[in-house]
């Protein structure tokens, strides 16, 4: 592993760098991406941020998102930046397959990998590792990245600020979850005090909802919830053809899971989503209940231990079949 020191050195002079992050990228990803690339080109690097695939619209006000570069539409450059730099930064992922076909370049390239995350169980393919799974974001640990391990805050500036608050905001539920202690509260007020518009940022991501994915949610509500109180479990279950319907783009169906986690009682809530290739599953829970056990266990995922994902090859029907049947060995947890 580099040291900081060595880190250091290598950022004192120009050198080309590239971003990336995980697959489908969230507030979180995004605004650790965007944030740490405002720090890096004041510094005179030659830095670009690529995604593996597309993410949401809400996210694209982010400063400097002008300059992202979308593996899945631009692939020749994306390879040849990867090909050429010096340095990647791997930030909100921790394992190679997050990042799809961009993982076996970035893992054949030269450069050296700087990972930046706060996941469970690290692949160990980077040199260089700021890692904390107490950490509530990504985006919290760009932020002593630059203030407390670099030593730098003095270029912390207002674009900075605005995509590690975005990132921060959304990776701890609006400041709600358990991870959000009072460092995070800490950090939040002096990115607030470089200029982050709280109020503005929540309002673009939260209240910036198109006609179709409010109609979308209202029909998974008031069609698609089922309640499963022997197991304290609530699901959501959507098809193919419902996706069609209602015309769901990437982001329209970011956050839909949480509702059926806020029925009173329930432990555990499953956002179960019929795709192209696979069935996808979006696990939320309350308390210690290891929602991250379930998804590696038997979904090929994982995760933190209250937000997971995973996926089955099974078909929609056959996968909730199975989540069910799973539940039965989980009963004495979820009804404590």
């Amino acid at each position: 592993m580099l040291s900081i020191s060595e880190i250091k050195e290598l950022l004192a002079t120009p050198q080309k760098i590239v971003i990336t992050t995980h697959h489908k990228p969230d507030g979180d990803a995004m605004g650790s991406s965007l944030g740490l690339y405002a720090y890096l080109i004041q510094m005179g690097h030659h830095v670009k941020v690529i995604t593996p695939t597309d993410y949401p619209y809400f996210l694209h006000w982010l400063p400097n998102n002008s300059d992202v570069i979308i593996y899945t539409e631009q692939t020749e450059e994306a390879a040849r930046l990867v090909e050429e730099a010096a340095m990647i930064f791997c930030l909100d992922f921790n394992t190679l397959s997050r990042i799809n076909e961009l993982g076996e370049l970035v893992r054949a390239s030269a450069a050296y990998k700087i990972m930046i995350d706060h996941h469970l169980e690290p692949e160990d393919f980077d040199d260089y590792r700021h890692w904390s799974i107490n950490a509530c974001a990504a985006a919290q640990l760009v932020y002593e990245f630059i203030v407390n391990e670099l030593q730098d805050g003095k270029r912390m500036n207002k674009d900075i600020a605005t995509c590690l608050y975005t990132g921060i905001m959304t990776d701890s539920g609006s400041f709600r979850f358990q991870s959000a202690d009072s460092a995070v509260y800490r950090i939040a007020a002096d990115l607030i005090d470089l200029g982050a518009e709280h109020w503005r940022i929540h309002q673009l991501v939260y209240d910036n909802a198109t006609e179709n994915r409010l109609r979308f949610l209202g029909h998974c509500i008031s069609n698609k919830l089922e309640i499963l109180r022997e197991f304290n479990t609530a699901i959501i279950s959507v098809t193919k053809e419902e996706l069609r319907e209602f015309n769901i783009v990437t982001g329209d169906t970011e956050g839909i899971v949480n509702y059926a986690l806020s029925v009173n009682g329930i432990r555990l809530a499953a956002f179960i989503i019929e795709r192209t290739d696979k069935v996808k599953l979006s696990l939320r829970s309350t308390g210690d209940f290891p929602a991250n056990e379930i998804c590696k266990k038997y979904f090929n995922g994982g995760g933190h231990r209250n937000a997971a994902g995973g996926f089955s090859d099974k078909n929609l029907e056959d996968t909730i079949q199975e989540f069910k049947t799973i539940l039965t060995e989980y009963k004495t947890q979820l009804l404590q």
